[in-house]
């Protein structure tokens, strides 16, 4: 990575419910899904406590252009909404035409797909499909539709790597906006809670049973520093490096994750003393071992016990939920957070972020942060 990039907006949706604030508060105030929340009558399915609480979208994007949208479109076109009204009335203005959008995903819905197939079959003849529903059976719906819905009119891509698709999607747009494609990026991840999703995970099967599942989305704006000096917009982070693994088998993940922590350390111009916080949802021998690489005890930030199994946004939601404890931990000043997350198909991943210093107790600004040309 060239040269490091601000986080200088984001939000989420997830368990916790809709939109940054709520998601910190939750973060905050160590809630879990489903933690005090009455009967939801919009849950996808009976049981399934990891979803997003009153997601109904109809309600919340109105009812043109949303009869077949899918949960995971509209998870996606809610939560980029959510980020523009938030600059909106903070008197941030962007343009479309200069903002891309990169999002991470695992298979795009899974529901739209089996849905699709499924009436392919069973419907009279020739086939009478819903020839609506096609679109969001394709795996980049989500993207372009939220591209076409709030007008973005720069790049538009999506990338599918799992669990790691959070890391993949800040590093893809890392590239757009140093390679100029985009003066700014919109970038993140998400996955929908489904039936349809949980029997999938349960045929694919997995050690010790299948995780509870969960569902949410997570999108931020990437800025040059340049950027950020003239347009008066604060940081609230700097990407500063991001390294990518294969693995052949379990075994060889402890080794790699460590290997990638050292390369984006390296890259970022950072020692293992300056580490403030790791954000990963791996198991404990593998946590243990980033940690005894950071050097002193860094803060450990992990959601998956708490929003359950979020797969293809879980990295997006964990850097979320690093800015939301930066946002109120003045330790967090000046120091190094770093983000981590392995796919149990073979791919993982690490990032570093620098935290801007705190001006009081009026939240992180970005005045008098070191920050290094990445190697």
């Amino acid at each position: 990575m060239s040269a490091p990039l601000a986080v200088t907006g984001w939000s989420a949706v997830s368990a916790l419910g809709i939109g940054a604030g709520t998601f910190s508060d939750g973060i905050i105030a160590g809630r879990t899904a489903g933690q005090g929340a009455e009967r939801d009558d919009t849950a996808p399915a009976p049981g399934l406590e990891g979803s997003v609480p009153g997601f109904d979208i109809r309600r919340l994007l109105g009812r043109k252009n949303t009869r077949a949208m899918d949960r995971i479109t509209g998870l996606t076109v809610l939560t980029v909404g959510r980020l523009l009204d938030a600059e909106q009335a903070a008197g941030h203005e962007f343009s479309g035409h200069e903002t891309g959008f990169v999002l991470g995903t695992t298979t795009g819905s899974v529901q739209s797909m089996m849905d699709f197939s499924r009436d392919s079959f069973i419907q009279d003849r020739p086939y009478l499909v819903d020839p609506a529903r096609f679109p969001y059976a394709v795996m980049n719906c989500a993207a372009g539709h939220s591209a076409i819905w709030h007008g973005l009119r720069g790049p538009n891509a999506t990338v599918a790597s799992g669990q790691v698709a959070g890391l993949s999607a800040l590093r893809y747009a890392a590239r757009l906006r140093h390679s100029g494609h985009a003066r700014s990026v919109l970038c993140g991840a998400v996955e929908e809670l489904t039936p349809q999703r949980v029997w999938l995970e349960q045929q694919r099967g997995e050690e010790g049973g299948c995780r509870r599942p969960g569902e949410g989305c997570a999108v931020f704006r990437l800025e040059s520093l340049d950027d950020v000096a003239t347009g008066n917009r604060p940081a609230l982070g700097y990407l500063l490096a991001t390294a990518f693994r294969v693995f052949p088998d379990a075994a060889a993940v402890p080794q790699l994750l460590a290997d990638c922590v050292r390369s984006v350390l390296k890259a970022a111009g950072a020692t293992p003393a300056e580490v403030w916080a790791i954000a990963a949802d791996l198991p404990d021998p593998q946590y243990a071992g980033l940690s005894e690489m950071a050097g002193g005890r860094p803060r450990r930030i992990s959601l998956a016990g708490r929003l359950g199994d979020t797969g293809a946004a879980s990295a997006a939601l964990l850097l979320a939920a690093i800015l939301s404890h930066a946002a109120v931990d003045r330790a967090s000043g000046g120091r190094v957070a770093l983000l981590a997350s392995a796919d149990r198909e073979g791919l993982l991943g690490a990032a570093a972020f620098r935290l801007p210093h705190h001006n009081g107790a009026k939240g992180p600004v970005s005045n008098g942060v070191r920050l290094q040309r990445g190697r």
